[in-house]
């Protein structure tokens, strides 16, 4: 039975948060939640969020919730161990709204880290918000 994997103990990094005002935009909103709070990202190319977890894990579904209109149409889950380079796992098409959205991961590796990076932003600057993130799975140790 898969559960959420982040826990208290779970690192997480984003590439940026808008105008560095991660009181109102930080990236503890995407896991707080609360439905009025939100990671908004900077402008830029490639946005991404990472997650380091405590033990090891095999991913097996991805949930998000995007605001419409600053989302992304491509989304790549990448892996690794802990002292490793990522590596594609696997992508997935998000649709531009403010749905919660589900993605299922075929036949992922245990890894240690996974990074969601953001591509073909809908919002003309590349900023993307998230309302929520949940990464699905089991524990592997």
């Amino acid at each position: 039975m898969a559960t959420s994997l982040i826990c208290s103990e779970t690192q997480s990094r984003v590439s940026s948060v808008l105008h560095r005002d991660v009181k109102q935009y930080g990236k503890k909103y995407m896991f707080d939640n609360n439905e009025e709070t939100c990671w908004n990202s900077d402008q830029g190319e490639c946005q991404w969020v990472s997650l380091d977890f405590p033990k090891s894990v095999r991913v097996s579904e991805i949930k998000i919730l995007f605001q419409g209109g600053f989302s992304a149409k491509t989304c790549i889950l990448e892996g690794c161990l802990r002292e490793g380079d990522f590596t594609e796992i696997s992508q997935f098409y998000p649709e531009d709204n403010n749905c919660l959205q589900s993605f299922p991961i075929q036949e992922a590796p245990a890894v240690d880290k996974v990074k969601i990076l953001f591509e073909n932003g809908a919002d003309f600057f590349g900023r993307v918000i998230v309302y929520s993130l949940d990464v699905l799975g089991e524990k592997t140790s």
